[in-house]
């Protein structure tokens, strides 16, 4: 007869977890996606605590190794056992500097090395047809008619492709935060960071038939700080931007597995291939350390060609 385990709320451990979620919230302003994965994730451990009658609370370093290689023995990916890992380290860090705990057995721990895998990018083709699905002109240049609906949703991707932003970044993008005639936006990153990022004509244009035409039609009088509203007038949350986003690859005829943050991920490629310098596009992505923004800098065999012939003196 399998174990019954106790109602998450009542979990050892429970309370602690519940509290540093807050913290996070609090004094690191993480996102709600941030915060509910990590609670997603402590309270894995905590039903496995459980089920193996431990406190989850004063653990060895080797008892935590114990719970990492189950993970990897149920074949989990590494990428999510490195995730857990890090959940735990902030868990455990959060406890010892408030004294809940005397010791961090998560420090000394390491996760699997992770395949570094390349970003997935959206092609210039592949791209160009994403974008006609609610543009104003279809693939073969004819006249198409725009929805509120789609005034909205070709200016979210515009503004995806055009800045690089993160789906949390457009969702909460504040209309008083926009200005069309400058060029740029203020978006709200994380740990509540704001920094400005500069826009190109194709995605002002976009923007501004939206903000022009398709919102107020879509407020009908109804005040909003958001930029970007649902057709009730209510904030266009991440989820909605997501489920466009998927509508609009199946209409496209690509692949239903790029998400949103492909949008980026080519922004700071094509950027990278384009000359742009590696600082300024940390800049602009709103990365912390210059180290994450590396991974954009791999290359096509072709654009090292050119490189090679344009550079080389005997080439």
């Amino acid at each position: 007869m399998a174990e019954t385990l106790p109602a998450d709320e009542e979990l050892p451990g429970y309370d602690e977890v519940d509290a540093f979620c807050e913290a996070l919230v609090v004094e690191r302003g993480a996102s709600a996606h941030t915060v509910r994965s990590y609670r997603t994730d402590l309270m894995d451990y905590l039903r496995w605590a459980a089920r193996a009658g431990l406190d989850p609370l004063a653990v060895t370093h080797k008892q935590l190794r114990g719970y990492l290689g189950e993970l990897d023995q149920a074949r989990y990916a590494r990428s999510t056992v490195n995730r857990r890992l890090s959940a735990l380290r902030g868990l455990f860090r959060w406890l010892s500097l408030t004294g809940r705990v005397e010791e961090d057995p998560a420090s000394v721990l390491q996760g699997p090395k992770a395949a570094k895998a390349l970003p997935k990018v959206i092609r210039a083709a592949d791209m160009a047809r994403l974008l006609a699905v609610h543009g104003p002109r279809d693939l073969e240049g004819s006249p198409q008619e725009q929805t509120p609906e789609d005034l909205r949703d070709l200016a979210v991707l515009e503004l995806l492709y055009a800045c690089g932003l993160r789906v949390a970044e457009v969702a909460g993008l504040r209309a008083d935060g926009v200005d069309l005639d400058r060029y740029q936006v203020k978006v709200l990153g994380k740990g509540s960071k704001e920094r400005i990022v500069p826009i190109h004509d194709l995605a002002i244009q976009a923007m501004r038939a939206w903000a022009l035409l398709g919102r107020p039609k879509m407020l009908a009088g109804k005040p909003s700080e958001r930029f970007f509203v649902s057709s009730r007038g209510n904030p266009f949350t991440t989820d909605a931007i997501r489920k466009m986003f998927k509508r609009t690859l199946r209409a496209a005829g690509l692949d239903e597995g790029l998400s949103p943050h492909a949008m980026r991920h080519t922004f700071a490629t094509d950027l990278l291939s384009g000359g742009a310098d590696l600082r300024s596009v940390q800049e602009m992505l709103g990365h912390a350390s210059l180290s994450t923004t590396q991974i954009y800098t791999h290359v096509s065999p072709e654009r090292l060609r050119a490189v090679h012939h344009q550079a080389h003196p005997r080439a």
